[in-house]
């Protein structure tokens, strides 16, 4: 073989080589598309100054200025955001939820959309997320995020939760699990998790039973998946609601009298949860104006004031006796949530028992 045969011979295998090595590379990863759902809360806020943590000016930034502030969300997903409202979320409403609810569905049935991050205060993000628990029908990541810090503040955490929020949403990992919380690190199932400082980066935990999991670096790993129903296994539709029935809350004390539950009957209200002392304890001097609300169709759900706990059937009243229904671990802000959504379906202590069972 002559030195030009043997050259030209080289070529050739170097670009077949070449050539296999295109055609058999991994193509890059498809970077999934993250819809920001915004609704104010403080990781929206403004403070005076860099040092000011409490005594800020809440849901001041629209979601564009969010995102922008996170450069990095870039590297990855591809995204992009939609102000549901601008509100501190002590303003929630029942109108905002459904709002927001139906335009998550929406969003969800959409081919190119892969997960939704959903900015919230932290006032009532746990009642947001179960809410969404509840009536989102899809698989598809949601994840809640706040900030216990304004975005002006030294060490503001609000940048950082976003980020990682957006990669859970996107990732596979959270398929599956219902609407998920995250802040600090920490994943949490919307059910399980609450507000325990008023003022700590630390403060949502789910003190029974734990986190679902945490972030390692940028990598969310999981340890434990929620068991109760969610999302597409409830048979909650407010696809056609415009509106939820009434539920308020009674907290019990010592001395407490039936004078708020006589109030509230005369209001209307379709459903009283009662945060009970100790396992859901009532008073004997509340039972006759709960006697006189269930008369006029007023549904009773036992809960507890201590935060933490089953509200044991038949414990500390005769719930058979009475018709009432026992709120299982809800705290009674969750249960009130439960019974707005069972009381849509029906009105039947049994059949609302049996939800709070399942949910």
């Amino acid at each position: 073989m002559n030195r030009k045969t043997y050259c030209v011979l080289t070529i050739i295998c170097l670009l077949v080589f070449s050539l296999q090595a295109i055609c058999f590379a991994e193509a890059p990863a498809r970077l999934p598309n993250v819809k920001i759902l915004a609704t104010g809360g403080t990781i929206a806020g403004s403070g005076a100054t860099s040092t000011t943590t409490v005594g800020y000016t809440a849901a001041v930034a629209p979601v564009d200025a969010l995102i922008n502030n996170v450069p990095e969300l870039k590297k990855i997903a591809n995204v992009s955001g939609e102000q549901v409202a601008q509100i501190a979320s002590e303003n929630m409403t029942n109108e905002v939820w459904l709002t927001l609810a139906k335009r998550v569905n929406q969003l969800l049935a959409q081919d190119d959309v892969d997960g939704i991050v959903i900015t919230h205060g932290t006032d009532t993000l746990e009642e947001t997320a179960y809410f969404l628990n509840l009536v989102v029908k899809s698989n598809k990541p949601v994840v809640v995020v706040g900030s216990m810090r304004p975005p002006t503040a030294m060490s503001a955490d609000g940048m950082l939760n976003l980020y990682r929020a957006t990669i859970l949403a996107g990732s596979k990992e959270a398929v599956g699990k219902g609407v998920l919380v995250m802040l600090n690190d920490t994943i949490h199932a919307s059910r399980d998790v609450t507000k325990t400082i008023t003022d700590r980066v630390d403060t949502f935990r789910a003190p029974e039973i734990g986190p679902l999991g945490f972030f390692t670096g940028d990598k969310p790993e999981f340890y434990r998946a929620p068991l109760r129903k969610h999302t597409t296994d409830t048979e909650f539709d407010i696809s056609r609601l415009n509106a939820l029935p009434r539920v308020d809350i009674v907290y019990h004390y010592a001395n407490n009298t039936g004078v708020v539950i006589e109030a509230l009957t005369q209001a209307g209200v379709k459903g009283i949860v009662h945060a009970g002392t100790g396992n859901g304890s009532i008073g004997k001097a509340e039972y006759p104006a709960i006697e006189a609300a269930q008369k006029k169709g007023v549904v009773i759900v036992r809960s507890a004031r201590v935060g933490n706990g089953i509200v044991a059937r038949n414990g500390e009243a005769n719930d058979d006796k009475y018709n009432f229904v026992a709120g299982d671990n809800l705290n009674p802000q969750k249960a009130r949530i439960l019974l707005m959504l069972a009381l849509t379906k029906t009105n039947n202590p049994q059949d609302i028992q049996r939800m709070f069972r399942e949910y």
